[in-house]
């Protein structure tokens, strides 16, 4: 029957892919075609232990370089952080299909891939919190997409950070100044508490940090034990020695 609706829905309606618009042959699986998820590309091991950027073959690390230059030179208020892959490619199509498409239909898919990326870092959390959109930006788009796709990781959601300042995208920003761009934007919910509680934050995708460390230290100051990150994609940093173009 499914084999038989997809035939018919693709003759009828001839639905394209929402990631690279090639018709869909079997729609009724979702509004993205099997070759853009086969095409995403997952970060592969070795990885920072902290922030999940790539590093070197194992060959050359040792047990205190399994951490990033980047996260030795840094203190964070975040105990690891996770992405499916980079942000390129399939996986920065489909996730823009979620964001900007409202295909919100994407996000259990996408949420399954998150869960399965965490490799075990996120079954011991108490609760998952959504990095907050401003109430703006979340009345024009009419969903948070980092809700959709905490409430698929399969951990109780508690949304206990709102976003009181409305800020300029982290992408249209220099790496620069994104830690003042969202410095002081995210406060605690009245009468939320988290004292005790181990988290893990989510969003749709980090570029350098900079939100989710914010949203971290909030509930950090807030009493929360532990602090974790999981997003669909990330940007990478490059190679040491590289230049980002």
């Amino acid at each position: 029957m499914r084999a038989l609706a997809d035939s018919l829905i693709a003759v009828l309606l001839a639905p394209l892919c929402a990631a690279c618009d090639a018709p869909l042959d079997t729609p009724t699986r979702g509004p993205v075609c099997e070759g853009c998820w086969s095409g995403v590309r997952a970060f592969s091991p070795p990885l920072c232990n902290h922030c999940g950027d790539p590093l070197p073959s194992w060959r050359h690390l040792s047990l205190e370089q399994q951490v990033c230059p980047r996260c030795r030179r840094a203190r964070s208020a975040l105990s690891s952080v996770r992405a499916i892959g980079p942000y390129e490619g399939p996986l920065r199509a489909i996730v823009h299909a979620l964001k900007y498409g409202g295909r919100r239909s994407i996000a259990p898919r996408l949420g399954e891939l998150m869960r399965s990326t965490a490799d075990g870092r996120i079954d011991d959390v108490d609760v998952a919190v959504p990095v907050p959109l401003h109430w703006r930006r979340q009345r024009v788009r009419g969903f948070n997409q980092a809700d959709d796709l905490a409430r698929l990781l399969g951990i109780p959601v508690l949304t206990a950070l709102t976003r009181v300042r409305s800020t300029t995208s982290q992408t249209d920003l220099p790496a620069a100044r994104r830690h003042a761009n969202v410095r002081g934007a995210f406060r605690l919910r009245w009468r939320t508490r988290v004292s005790g509680l181990r988290v893990v934050l989510v969003d749709d995708v980090c570029t350098t940090g900079a939100t989710l460390e914010a949203c971290a230290r909030v509930l950090r100051e807030a009493g929360a034990e532990d602090v974790r990150a999981i997003t669909a994609a990330r940007v990478a940093s490059p190679p040491p020695g590289s230049r980002r173009r």
